[in-house]
């Protein structure tokens, strides 16, 4: 089934790595996801102390959430991705994961620096909002 997510590009504002807006149907249901959190099945943190390893764990577990909600990435209308640093260079990293990730699919997105997340050594947390034709 094709997707319910309408990306939406400007050619009036500047070029971006991402569309600029997003809609779903009337009748799509909406997934809010929970913050993504780079946690092993035990509970502990993921790569710490690295970026990019706990931007990819973020992404694997916002990928199971997903499947679990009856959903997949292409079914994702905005991502907002937080990180734990004040260096643009780490904001930058986490964002590279992630836009690998969506490819082609590249949906309004916010990426954030900010001072501490939730979990002992958390640097990366991706919160994510899908819509999908029931």
């Amino acid at each position: 089934m094709p997707s319910a997510v309408t990306l939406i590009r400007s050619s009036s504002l500047a070029v971006a790595p991402y569309a600029y807006a997003a809609t779903a149907p009337a009748e799509a249901r909406l997934i809010f996801l929970a913050g993504s959190c780079p946690l092993n099945d035990d509970g502990s943190t993921a790569g710490v102390g690295d970026v990019a390893a706990q931007a990819a764990k973020c992404v694997e577990n916002m990928t199971v959430a997903l499947a679990e909600a009856g959903a997949d990435i292409n079914d994702v209308i905005t991502t907002r991705v937080l990180v734990a640093s004040a260096r643009r260079a780490d904001l930058v990293t986490a964002w590279d994961v992630v836009r690998e990730t969506f490819t082609d699919h590249d949906v309004p997105s916010t990426l954030l620096g900010v001072t501490v997340l939730g979990y002992a050594d958390q640097l990366v947390e991706i919160e994510a909002i899908a819509a999908v034709h029931d």
